[in-house]
């Protein structure tokens, strides 16, 4: 497994992003907030984290949900996976939606996502008339049917 040094400000009292277990991907991040904020359902808000991040050229942090949090009580993150670039230096905010019928009240500290630092490539795009054909083609949505 490769390691990389990520430079990480915490402008909150929370402690820092970490991986849960040995083999987790995903570090959990917490929300910075003066007091609670209550999402009604279908409700949605930019919660702040106090994090900044400084990313090796050729990363990107991505933001996912947390799944006991999505599973459990129907929050999720909106944008998923939510793209940090590598030369991105402001405060890190989740996008939380809640998918549930129930209102669901964020507190500080409370573990509100997942994030993982990835390796990325840069393609060149080249325009062309036509592409190779496939056995699959154009075909998506579905097509091979459901069993």
């Amino acid at each position: 497994m490769k390691e990389i040094e990520v430079k990480i400000v915490n402008h909150s009292n929370n402690p820092l992003p970490e991986y849960s277990t040995k083999d987790s991907a995903g570090m959990d991040v917490r929300a910075m907030l003066d007091e609670p904020i209550t999402l009604r359902p279908l409700e949605r808000a930019l919660i702040p984290t106090g994090l900044h991040i400084q990313l090796p050229e050729g990363y990107e942090c991505q933001i996912r949900p947390r799944s006991g949090l999505a599973l459990k009580k129907g929050i999720t993150v909106l944008n998923t996976p939510g793209t940090i670039d590598a030369d991105y230096r402001g405060e890190i905010k989740i996008i939380l939606i809640n998918l549930s019928s129930e209102p669901f009240t964020i507190e500080n500290g409370e573990r509100i996502c997942q994030m993982v630092i990835k390796e990325y490539v840069k393609a060149t795009l080249t325009h062309v008339d036509d592409l190779d054909d496939t056995e699959r083609g154009a075909g998506g949505f579905g097509h091979t049917g459901v069993k």
